[in-house]
């Protein structure tokens, strides 16, 4: 596949779609490599006229790792966190909005709808309120504002998604496993999918790219970022709110802050959805997307 120097890194892109049309990025949340965007909604995109890049995010897939950087010290995030003081971390969200649109300029195109999901939204987010000149529409998905009134995790979500998973390199089973078990705690209740298919997939991915160290680095980033609504407020593009009503990872109170704090978001409820992608949302997700660009064009 091919890679672009951007933002001082190198990414790993794909393309889809015919070169003129217009651009769609879409960015993908906490240590997700670029396949886990579906290619059933690339597909969509790509026969609706749209150029869809997908791409690995800095530390994750086949993108430049930040291995200088160790491990973050998340105690030491969470106390200056706590204290309003900067946090030891690697980078910041900002950053990877960075490389975005670094990714943008190395491509020379010039503004793209800008899609993200869970952390991805995040950055999208980013995006649209710090690079506008880049933007043609924002859509955030499953995603939240940082807002420390709103609800956290469970405790029992929390619990999982920190446990140290086995080594994929020493039982890549036992990590398949653990994979399946944060799946299914957060899969859409309504829709379906084999765990064939997804045990393939999450095998596909750690032969592709098995690096944790990536993963932690988003996580602190996640946790070192500041409240985003005084930006989100200055977002001009069309933007789209999607959050799975069923989403036990973020709940969907966060989505309907996320539109609020954007002027003129719509937001949409997507009943069965929980936090992650099933192949049978992927038109109701293309049409979504469709239609936001169409409010950029008019």
């Amino acid at each position: 596949m091919p890679h672009a120097h951007a933002n001082g890194i190198t990414i790993e892109y794909e393309s889809h779609g015919p070169e003129d049309g217009d651009a769609i990025v879409l960015i993908m949340g906490m240590g997700g490599q670029l396949t886990q965007w579906p290619l059933g909604l690339i597909e969509l995109l790509a026969a609706k006229g749209f150029r869809v890049i997908r791409y690995d995010a800095r530390d994750v897939g086949l993108s430049e790792k930040m291995d200088a950087a160790g491990l973050p010290d998340m105690e030491a995030v969470a106390t200056a966190v706590a204290q309003g003081d900067p946090a030891p971390v690697a980078y910041h969200l900002d950053d990877m909005a960075a490389d975005a649109v670094g990714l943008l300029d190395a491509l020379h195109v010039p503004k793209a709808h800008i899609v993200g999901a869970s952390m991805g939204g995040m950055v999208a987010q980013l995006v649209a309120a710090d690079h506008p000149d880049h933007v043609l529409s924002l859509t955030s998905i499953m995603s939240t504002t940082a807002n420390p009134d709103l609800p956290a995790t469970s405790p029992e979500l929390t619990e999982q998604f920190t446990r140290t998973p086995p080594d994929a390199h020493e039982d890549p089973e036992g990590f398949v496993d653990h994979m399946l078990s944060h799946w299914r705690l957060t899969r859409s209740p309504a829709y379906s999918v084999d765990e064939g298919f997804m045990r393939a997939q999450f095998a596909a991915d750690v032969e592709r790219s098995y690096y944790p160290a990536g993963s932690a680095r988003h996580y602190a980033a996640i946790v070192a970022a500041p409240d985003r609504r005084p930006k989100l407020r200055t977002i001009t593009a069309p933007t789209l709110v999607l959050h799975g009503e069923q989403d036990p990872l973020i709940p969907p109170v966060c989505g309907r802050d996320t539109a609020d704090s954007v002027p003129g978001a719509e937001f949409r409820l997507i009943p069965g959805m929980g936090h992650d992608l099933p192949p049978q949302l992927s038109g109701l997700l293309a049409d979504a997307i469709e239609e936001v660009a169409r409010r950029a064009r008019a």
